[in-house]
């Protein structure tokens, strides 16, 4: 599955190519509970159609009706509309009416009419793999598009809106066992491009997952090439040292996001010692080694245990780098409890 914001992006270039009228909404503040997050997008063509989400649903309803005759995007004097706030939530009542949890706020920017070669540009960059910075001037309504250096939150001021837009997220996989099937399947769903490395034949030979790449070569080979970002994570999942260790030496100093390895505590510590004392990579490198990989769901079969690694994924792409103690202390007591598949 593909980056949200590029396909909300290039289905709303292909409405403008075609002439027809769209506005394009980005949340831009929230406050409270809120079911989409600051730099959602949403796309609104004039005939009703709508791409991406700024709500759980209601808000899109209340857009569509306002803006699904040309009318609506132009002044009442004819000329384009510029970009124009909208909020909604500021009461219970309406919070209640629109469908948004308790409490809940949301600030949206309207974009009518964005300029469709700019959007061309825009989407030749991202499918490039280019990390671009998109600047609204909110006054006249201008766009400029600018190389960023790195990917960064959306930037709202009185005067301007800066988004950071690049490379969706990344998932690199050492090893194709059934494991791997499942947590590429699921990163795959949750809008991660996802590449599988495995040198040995056997397990090349039944690999069979649609929509991921897959490369035959070394692990450390895979993420040199790779060249991992702040979107990309690299997890090893072979429980052969030849291999893990590979990929871990050169991700551990990458500026990757997650970097985890399969198996037990007691596998893990060695592990560390391994790669300290062969690799000599630092202590601060070794500490972002994620190890035994994914958060304590009690998981067993590799459908679950696929689950607690894309959980713990998830968390760490989302910015939440440790679980509560009490998780952590039930982690390391089933560890040492129970030899579960992804501990051997």
């Amino acid at each position: 599955m593909e980056n949200l914001d590029l396909i909300v992006l290039r289905t709303l270039r292909d409405w403008r190519l075609q002439g027809k009228h769209a506005v394009l909404a980005t949340v831009t503040r929230t406050w409270g509970a809120s079911p989409r997050p600051v730099g959602s997008l949403m796309a609104l063509c004039e005939t009703g159609s709508v791409v991406g989400s700024v709500s759980g649903g209601c808000i899109e309803d209340d857009l569509i009706t306002r803006f699904t005759s040309r009318e609506a995007f132009v002044t009442d004097k004819g000329q384009a509309r510029r970009p124009q706030w909208d909020c909604y939530g500021l009461s219970a009542d309406e919070a209640h009416r629109f469908g948004l949890p308790c409490g809940g706020t949301l600030e949206l920017l309207l974009e009518f009419n964005p300029d469709a070669q700019l959007l061309e540009q825009l989407v030749s960059q991202l499918e490039a793999g280019v990390l671009v910075q998109r600047t609204v001037d909110l006054v006249s309504g201008v766009v400029v598009l600018a190389p960023a250096d790195s990917p960064s939150a959306l930037a709202v001021t009185r005067f301007a809106m800066k988004a950071v837009f690049g490379p969706g997220y990344r998932m690199l996989l050492i090893g194709a066992g059934q494991l791997t099937e499942y947590l590429a399947t699921m990163a795959a769903f949750s809008g991660f491009s996802v590449t599988v490395c495995d040198p040995r034949e056997e397990y090349r030979r039944g690999w069979s997952v649609p929509n991921v790449r897959f490369v035959e070569g070394m692990p450390d080979d895979a993420v040199h090439e790779m060249k991992p970002d702040q979107r990309t994570c690299v997890i090893a999942l072979t429980h052969d040292p030849k291999l893990d260790d590979l990929a871990l030496m050169e991700a551990l100093v990458s500026p990757a996001f997650y970097v985890g390895a399969i198996g037990s505590r007691r596998n893990n510590a060695a592990r560390r010692e391994r790669l300290s004392e062969h690799f000599e990579l630092s202590g601060e490198s070794l500490a972002r080694l994620h190890g035994p990989v994914g958060i304590y769901i009690g998981s067993k079969t590799p459908s679950e245990i696929a689950i607690s690694i894309m959980a713990e994924v998830v968390a760490a792409k989302n910015g939440i780098q440790r679980p509560d103690l009490d998780v952590a202390v039930n982690k390391r007591v089933f560890e040492d409890a129970v030899p579960a598949m992804h501990m051997s």
